[in-house]
């Protein structure tokens, strides 16, 4: 059994960024939740956050500029972002999905393992979620 994202304890730096990604992709269609994570990433020392609200705006954000780590809302608007995770997958970039549907969404085989958060997520839980991009 995998521990949970909130049980894995990541050492800090000297900075207290406890080896933050530099540049955090969220991937999100609601903008207030949006907003709210971006807050949180800033306040937890990510350098730069981009947020985009749809997989084709998603694989563009990638294909500009390859992001450190990402947080994939599971259920968008008219679509899912596992395009967006399989992209991930490929270029060895870190991610978590994050869903308010908890063990309901539909995950496809090949992303069972991969971490998820549970909106509304804590702050720890984030940040904890964020540390594990260091472990890899």
């Amino acid at each position: 059994m995998q521990p949970s994202i909130a049980s894995i304890m990541i050492p800090a730096t000297p900075d207290g960024s406890a080896g933050m990604p530099a540049d955090v992709l969220i991937v999100e269609d609601d903008p207030i939740i949006a907003i709210d994570f971006e807050d949180r990433l800033v306040g937890f020392g990510v350098t730069s956050v981009r947020t985009v609200g749809s997989v084709a705006q998603a694989l563009d954000a990638i294909a500009k500029q390859t992001p450190d780590f990402a947080l994939l809302d599971v259920e968008l608007v008219r679509e899912t972002s596992f395009a967006v995770a399989e992209r991930l997958v490929a270029l060895k970039i870190p991610f978590v999905f994050v869903t308010g549907y908890g063990a309901e969404a539909r995950i496809p085989p090949e992303f069972v393992s991969q971490p998820r958060l549970q909106k509304p997520c804590s702050s720890d839980a984030l940040e904890a979620a964020l540390g594990l991009q260091a472990l890899d």
